[in-house]
């Protein structure tokens, strides 16, 4: 039996680093090319809401990368998708909203507060958006994240009701630990399991 595990540990070291592979070629990709298009909506994606008593810089990292979007002319308002963090019961879109204003961005705001997974943030924030008469997106979260969203993208038909284009948010997070801090690492895991429950194409 003990070479049995060996090979299948090693199997599943091998599969976990071809993913991490793959995300990693994506953020870089995704990272150098910013969206072209102007977008009716800034669309950010949640995250844990606090770190160490203090709002999560991986979060409003993603926030920022919005407000940027939206100073540059590139969106005319910011959808901020994030429901009850159970680490700290604190709601993901109202963190991202009192943060933005804390930025200084003025203008408007519409907030999702009720999705707990990337997949709810997209199948959540879908009404919202088509109640606003939404038609075009530009998705914002972290670059480890964006592979995994744009396959939940297609897999939801959420980009047959939308023009969706995507934006890495350089986080503070991602500049100083990239593929190698607690939520990169952890996301080919959360590929496989958003796979094996047939939420990707």
């Amino acid at each position: 039996m003990r070479p049995v595990l060996w090979t299948v540990l090693l199997g599943g070291l091998l599969a976990y680093l071809a993913i991490a592979a793959i995300i990693w070629r994506r953020a870089a990709e995704t990272l150098d090319n910013p969206p072209q298009r102007a977008a009716d909506a800034a669309l950010i994606l949640g995250n844990r809401a606090y770190l160490r008593g203090k709002p999560n810089p991986c979060l409003t990292g993603r926030v920022d990368a919005g407000i940027a979007l939206a100073n540059a002319g590139r969106v005319k308002q910011l959808v901020l998708s994030g429901g009850v963090d159970k680490e700290d019961g604190r709601i993901e879109a109202e963190v991202m909203q009192q943060h933005a204003r804390a930025e200084g961005y003025a203008g408007p705001l519409l907030l999702e507060p009720a999705s707990t997974s990337t997949r709810l943030n997209l199948a959540l924030s879908r009404p919202l958006l088509q109640a606003a008469g939404i038609r075009s997106v530009i998705v914002v979260s972290e670059p480890y994240h964006l592979w995994r969203v744009e396959r939940l993208v297609r897999a939801a038909g959420f980009d047959k009701d939308f023009d969706v284009q995507y934006a890495a948010a350089s986080t503070r997070c991602w500049q100083r630990w990239g593929m190698v801090f607690k939520g990169a690492l952890r996301e080919p895991l959360a590929v496989v399991n958003n796979a094996f429950n047939g939420y990707l194409h």
